[in-house]
């Protein structure tokens, strides 16, 4: 009987130590696999964050877009008719500028190119003070055209640039050294009279000769890249009116200078004046 007792309770630890055993290999088995997940989901969280930081940038650089393009719509070129081509921010300071222009002038403006014509006019005219009669300001399309009368460039009978021309020449040099793809072409342009010097064979000798005089100036004075520089003499060809007196031949007597700028680094520089 004894004996019999022994051994089923020898039986009972035997099983008993099994089924223990049975259960720790199980829980080390969930624990291997508990920590197995666990590091692939770690793995996993930091793939979604890389993803959700990769997204966050991307985010932000659309955004950055978004305001930059608002900012570009702010200063966006458009058409206006077949006039110029300018920016709204442009436009804005043109509005600007012909609230402190003449009323009895400004009253003349039926078009748009006679409004960008004021507004240049203005801003060109108060560089060089009292001589506002000498300068002529016109724009055909984006191309600017400044007839300058003579009297204000060179002394009378000579093809030397007086020192009168300095503030207006400066100006313009200003202006063409502000756009690296400008060209600019300087005519000379005489009345009918004509002459014949020692020096000038004819107006065409001397019209050339003045245009070719401001051309140095503007590169050795004012430091204008000469590749962008252009000299012509039209003689007494193309007259503005007629040579029929002496103030209608005054006004033949003239230096075209055609520049094609950047309206709106037109309007920023000319606009740097204190008004």
């Amino acid at each position: 009987m004894k004996k019999s007792v022994l051994i089923g309770a020898l039986s009972f630890a035997l099983l008993s130590s099994c089924v223990s055993k049975k259960k720790y290999v199980a829980l080390e088995s969930d624990l291997a696999n508990t920590k197995s997940a666990l590091s692939k989901t770690q793995v996993e969280k930091e793939e979604l964050e890389t993803k959700v930081s990769k997204i966050e940038a991307r985010v932000a650089e659309y955004n950055e877009k978004i305001n930059s393009l608002k900012e570009i719509n702010d200063s966006q070129y458009s058409s206006v008719g077949d006039v110029a081509v300018m920016s709204n921010h442009t436009k804005a300071k043109m509005r600007s500028t012909l609230t402190r222009v003449d009323p009895s002038k400004l009253a003349e403006a039926k078009t748009l190119q006679d409004s960008m014509n004021l507004a240049v006019s203005y801003h060109l005219k108060r560089s060089i003070a009292d001589e506002n009669d000498d300068v002529n300001v016109d724009i055909d399309k984006t191309v600017v055209m400044i007839n300058i009368s003579d009297k204000l460039l060179f002394n009378s009978g000579s093809y030397r640039v007086s020192n009168k021309a300095n503030t207006i020449l400066g100006k313009l040099a200003e202006v063409i050294n502000s756009e690296p793809s400008m060209e600019v072409m300087v005519e000379g342009h005489t009345d009918s009279r004509t002459i014949r010097t020692d020096m000038f064979q004819d107006n065409w000798d001397l019209s050339v000769k003045r245009a070719t005089s401001i051309v140095r100036t503007l590169q050795n004075k004012y430091s204008v890249d000469p590749s962008k520089l252009i000299a012509a003499g039209r003689s007494s060809f193309v007259p503005l009116v007629e040579n029929d007196s002496k103030e209608n031949m005054a006004l033949n007597r003239r230096t075209k200078i055609v520049i094609i700028p950047n309206l709106d680094k037109f309007f920023a520089l000319l606009e740097a004046e204190n008004l």
